[in-house]
């Protein structure tokens, strides 16, 4: 059981000590659904082991927070200790600190300033077909609509809108086996990666301005694959390619630039997700940022706001933590980010209406 009544930061503790690595959620998403369950004046759901709370006070609009509650697994850096003003463990940073906010501002705030509904979701660490906050918004259309959406993932304390869009494909060469002995009877599928290789050192990535923020693209080889024997020649090599494109464009956008860049090559796409757009042009979007008062920046990497995005919610990303942290042995907190955070999202959603 948790004390909700704790700080923030202490909250973030007793969530890091409870381990939860994708597939392995049930425990704490029980723990959360039974602080959840207290509440009168939330209404509760749950699906599989993704927990969601709503207020339904009748406001004008409504705001969805969303955190996932699972981590990658541990390694040996449970349970948390406290160091120099940093609480150390895994999940410290992605994303328990932001989960504790998620579920002491839930309990806490009976007459918010708008409706919101809170989504506690599980294996966002994991392929996207298991993804609770999916997962969930498929059994429950209903309950993810409104007018504007945060994210908790870590974000240093400043306000990430929008995120970039990822695609992988796979390139490959091909040529004729020989006995390596005969090399000159073959084709050496590997050594013509050379021109693919080649291709990705020139391309020139952009930073592409979307409304008001400038995202950086990459496209990066990620992994290569080639090779019968110690003594053939290859007939078939694959470079494995990560695009890191700008929430201008869609996945289709994305997969045609790909093509154009490899033009002569089958260019087969392994994984896709589409980006979002900062999502900051809204009246209630800019009383969050006039509110919070924090820097705004891009989001590089991809999260769950471009999921809210396809399903028509401008989303942000704002939560306590260095991203960079996110998944290492040291993982760790700032406690003061955590009760930062926590103020600021307190102090907008209680603004005199």
């Amino acid at each position: 059981m948790l004390d909700t009544d704790a700080t923030a930061a202490d909250l973030t503790r007793q969530i890091v000590d409870m381990p939860s690595p994708s597939g392995h959620e049930a425990p704490l998403a029980d723990a959360i659904e039974h602080a959840l369950a207290g509440a009168s004046h939330l209404e509760v759901v749950r699906v599989g082991n993704t927990v969601a709370a709503r207020t339904t006070l009748g406001r004008k609009a409504r705001v969805l927070w969303a955190g996932h509650i699972d981590t990658v697994p541990v390694h040996s850096n449970l349970p948390s200790h406290t160091e120099a003003g940093f609480l150390y463990g895994r999940g410290t940073v992605d994303m328990k600190g932001g989960l504790a906010i998620g579920l002491k501002l839930a309990l806490e705030l009976e007459a918010p300033l708008h409706d919101v509904t809170w989504i506690f979701y599980d294996n966002e660490e994991v392929e996207a077909t298991k993804n609770g906050l999916g997962l969930f918004g498929a059994a429950h259309p209903e309950w993810v609509t409104g007018d504007f959406a945060i994210v908790g993932e870590p974000s240093n304390g400043a306000l990430e809108g929008g995120c970039n869009g990822t695609l992988r494909v796979e390139v490959s060469t091909t040529g004729v086996q020989a006995h390596s002995a005969r090399s000159w009877k073959g084709t050496n599928a590997i050594h013509a990666v050379s021109d693919v290789l080649t291709r990705l050192v020139d391309y020139d990535a952009q930073t592409i301005d979307v409304d008001g923020l400038s995202y950086r693209e990459g496209v990066n080889a990620v992994g290569i694959a080639g090779g019968v024997a110690g003594n053939v020649i290859p007939d078939r090599a694959t470079v494995t390619i990560n695009y890191r494109f700008a929430p201008d464009k869609s996945v289709e956008q994305a997969v045609a630039h790909m093509n154009d860049v490899f033009e002569g090559y089958e260019v087969v796409v392994v994984d896709a997700a589409g980006g979002a757009r900062p999502g900051l042009n809204s009246a209630i979007a800019q009383g969050f940022v006039t509110a919070l008062g924090v820097e705004v920046r891009p989001k590089y990497g991809w999260t769950d706001v471009a999921r809210f995005g396809q399903w028509g919610i401008p989303a942000v990303n704002f939560g306590p933590g260095d991203p960079s942290l996110a998944h290492s042995d040291d993982e760790r907190v700032e406690i003061a980010s955590i009760e930062s955070v926590f103020q600021g999202l307190k102090s907008w959603l209680t603004l005199t209406r």
